[in-house]
């Protein structure tokens, strides 16, 4: 039986977009955990718990940039044979997987910033933030890399 390149692409993108819906999900879940939490003890830092439990989102978009890519772009430039399909599906597997442990981990991070707002009277934000940023880079750093990887396949 013989594997659509073409099909390969397509599944590894969806995949990379499954990575980053996935992270994200277990990311705002986590932190939106300690958000009830914390609204309990204080419902004034309600601002802030909405701040934090949206940073996980963005791992979404970034696998949605990978799919987009892929099917506009990458499926057009791909030969009907050879192992191009494959390298495809590799770059988008690195990606779904920068994607999901990025926007999971991103979450522990923000729900740690969660749970401490209440006892530094909501203080802890811009560093919870910054910290959370560290776990943000590995995401985009999926992203940049798959690109890359794509470009230099010669299919962007």
């Amino acid at each position: 039986m013989i594997i659509d390149p073409q099909a390969l692409a397509v599944l590894g993108g969806a995949i990379a977009l499954a990575g980053g819906l996935a992270g994200s999900a277990i990311g705002i879940a986590n932190a939106a955990s300690n958000g009830v939490a914390t609204l309990a003890e204080e419902p004034g830092q309600l601002r802030n718990v909405i701040v934090l439990c949206s940073l996980p989102m963005t791992q979404t978009f970034y696998g949605l940039i990978v799919l987009i890519l892929i099917l506009t772009i990458v499926v057009d430039k791909l030969p009907t044979t050879g192992g191009d399909g494959f390298a495809v599906f590799g770059c988008c597997i690195i990606a779904a997987a920068a994607e999901l442990w990025s926007g999971a981990y991103q979450g522990s991070v923000c729900a740690s910033g969660i749970s401490l707002l209440p006892k530094t009277k909501g203080v802890i934000l811009t560093n919870a933030m910054m910290l959370a940023v560290f776990v943000e880079l590995i995401g985009v750093l999926g992203l940049v890399f798959t690109i890359m990887a794509l470009s230099i396949l010669g299919l962007m």
